[in-house]
């Protein structure tokens, strides 16, 4: 583990540390405490502009952090899930080595291959005698 931490940048290890944190329960018991002092000190400062200010500031600041450090986090997840997802199908016997690397591929190709799938799809289920019908699809939504 030592050695994949190294080759992690110092970016990575923030955001990973941070996300882990962020996710705990005692965070969010932490955030809760915040927003309880602040909304009791509220008398102390007249609800005023300032102390308004206080918890509007903060709360914008760790919004706008956060956004980044979870979307560096969601890259990473979905980067690794769709290169497990490539070997499955590279090492499976006979599967379609053309649906590797899919999340490159733009809008039309990809319309192009479910079209593909769905039709096998809809041929399978016809051969089985279980087509969909309109009633069917109605009744899922």
């Amino acid at each position: 583990m030592a050695s994949s931490t190294k080759q992690q940048s110092v970016f990575t290890r923030v955001a990973m540390a941070v996300a882990k944190a962020a996710g705990k329960p005692a965070t969010f018991a932490v955030v809760v405490g915040v927003v309880i002092v602040w909304a009791a000190s509220g008398p102390a400062f007249g609800f005023g502009d300032t102390w308004q200010l206080v918890i509007n500031t903060g709360t914008s600041i760790v919004t706008f952090l956060m956004v980044f450090l979870i979307q560096n986090t969601q890259n990473r997840d979905t980067e690794a899930m769709q290169i497990k997802l490539d070997e499955l199908i590279n090492a499976l016997q006979g599967a379609n080595a053309a649906l590797l690397d899919l999340e490159e591929l733009d809008e039309k190709t990809l319309d192009a291959i479910r079209a593909h799938y769905t039709r096998r799809a809809a041929a399978a289920r016809k051969k089985l005698g279980c087509e969909d019908s309109p009633e069917r699809e109605a009744e899922g939504d």
